[in-house]
């Protein structure tokens, strides 16, 4: 452990409330370890040797952000309490566009976006044999006085009567959250050669435009400084129509699992021949003398992560591709555990000791099928999106060492799953062609159904194992829960639902 900073010392105080904020990077795809420490200081010394330890705590700040009030009792040593004792962190998340959050304080913080739809009439024409090719620039202020550029709007070609399309700007952005600081908003007559031709400028602020509605735009004339001046008879170059301007509330990942919501996490094994006789080295379900293979390393390092934002760290684990007992038949959706009426794991130790135990019961066969386990998923998370809030997300991880024979019905699934909140992840063992799994994850384009039909969102992450043999096992972690953030957000944002 590093000292990341100190709070302020309180003096005389057996219950002290400390105001200094405490400043943390957050990731969700990363287990951060944290330990806060408690001292009596009765010196000006920095060095904390001579001081007495009253107690800390050992956690991981995922538990920290994932737990509405994070109390936990002070302890000596592990296992061992510090008295009566207890810590409570209060929180407070702002985020940051390089993907971390910062853990600082009491209170929240929103992020909101400005969306702005605007047109113009009359625009003056520019150009002697053809109309304006107009565009806008929206300035805010700075405290110097200076003008800021913070949006440009795109060049509507040959038309006197532009309409521009919607756009978001942040609002700390667009005008540091002023509403009555000045915006000053340019039309201008688009040159490719970059000599643009100004049409006129106007002055507004954001509680102005915020008037605006449908059914009675805000107008605002554009006026060219020089010509007013020149010309007693001119009025203006055109008149600029805020038609409407909103603020709406930009949630992050982060106030959703603040907010309450549970991240469920599912886990599929595939128990296909192709993966070789478990008994044999050469096998990828081989377990290696130090208790280890590629199937159990991707279960630790994904769900070490995951298991922070479930309550209740009951995990449903399924296999697929064996023959099981007693009848010997061949299943793609069975429980690790044996009890289908109750397949939940507990912790991510309670899937490990599962897939220990059933290795030796049953007969690895095949075919690879993955539409199966997907859809048993997608039956949860569809019944939790009838409820209509944000209380829930599911996150399938499949781990597979082949191609799938399914192909199109786990399209179809897939599609089908896009809409829901769920998220799969699908991590490639040993050393096989993986072209389906490419084609799955969609980066090349929207993945559809072998009809025709979208996926609704981007759900699917896919890496082969063999790209992380020889990294640390945060990294693999860290490639396939990247995405998970802005997957939950996405869904909640398209359906409306606040956290």
């Amino acid at each position: 452990f590093v000292q990341l900073d100190r709070t302020e010392r309180i003096k005389n105080c057996q219950d002290p409330e400390f105001s200094k904020k405490l400043v943390v990077d957050y990731y969700f795809e990363k287990v951060q370890k944290l330990k806060f420490e408690v001292y009596d200081i009765d010196n000006k010394s920095f060095d904390l040797n001579d001081d007495d330890y009253l107690g800390g705590i050992e956690c991981t700040l995922g538990q920290v952000v994932s737990s509405s009030v994070f109390t936990r009792p002070l302890e000596l040593k592990q296992g061992k309490p510090a008295g009566k004792g207890t810590i409570m962190v209060n929180k407070v998340f702002v985020w940051q566009n390089m993907g971390s959050l910062r853990l600082s304080g009491t209170k929240w913080h929103f992020w909101f976006s400005l969306s702005i739809s605007s047109n113009a009439a009359c625009v003056e024409d520019r150009d002697t044999f053809c109309k304006s090719d107009p565009f806008l620039e929206f300035y805010k202020q700075t405290d110097a006085g200076t003008w800021q550029l913070v949006y440009r709007s795109e060049v509507i070609k040959n038309n006197l009567n532009p309409c521009w399309r919607k756009f978001s700007v942040p609002l700390q952005t667009f005008c540091g959250g002023d509403f009555n600081k000045p915006i000053k908003v340019q039309c201008a007559d688009y040159d490719s050669d970059g000599s643009h031709d100004l049409i006129g400028t106007l002055e507004t602020t954001l509680a102005q435009m915020q008037t605006a509605a449908a059914a009675s735009p805000v107008e605002l004339e554009c006026i060219h400084p020089e010509k007013k001046q020149k010309k007693k008879s001119y009025k203006n170059s055109g008149i600029i129509r805020i038609k409407s301007c909103k603020i709406e509330t930009e949630y992050s990942f982060l106030d959703y699992v603040m907010g309450g919501c549970q991240i469920n996490f599912t886990v599929g094994v595939d128990f296909t021949g192709s993966n070789g006789d478990p008994n044999s080295p050469d096998s990828l379900h081989y377990i290696s003398p130090d208790g280890i293979n590629e199937y159990l390393t991707a279960i630790w390092s994904v769900g070490s992560v995951v298991q922070d934002y479930d309550t209740d760290k009951l995990f449903p684990a399924f296999g697929f591709g064996a023959q099981v007992p007693p009848s010997w038949q061949v299943s793609h959706e069975f429980a690790l555990n044996f009890n289908p009426s109750n397949p939940y794991c507990q912790g991510i130790q309670g899937i490990v000791d599962a897939y220990r135990q059933i290795l030796p019961q049953i007969r690895l066969y095949g075919p690879t099928n993955f539409s199966p386990i997907i859809n048993h998923v997608a039956r949860f998370a569809a019944h939790s999106a009838q409820q209509g809030t944000a209380a829930q997300y599911f996150i399938l991880l499949i781990i597979t060492d082949g191609e799938i024979t399914d192909l199109d019905q786990t399209r179809q699934a897939i599609v089908n799953a896009s809409k829901l909140p769920m998220s799969i992840i699908i991590i490639g063992v040993g050393e096989a062609d993986f072209k389906a799994m490419e084609f799955l994850d969609g980066d090349s384009g929207v993945l559809r159904s072998v009809t025709g039909e979208p996926a609704a969102r981007d759900i699917v992450q896919f890496v082969p194992f063999r790209q992380f043999k020889n990294a640390p096992q945060e990294a693999l972690s860290r490639t396939v829960l990247a995405e998970v953030p802005k997957q939950l957000v996405s869904y909640y944002k398209w359906q409306g639902w606040p956290p």
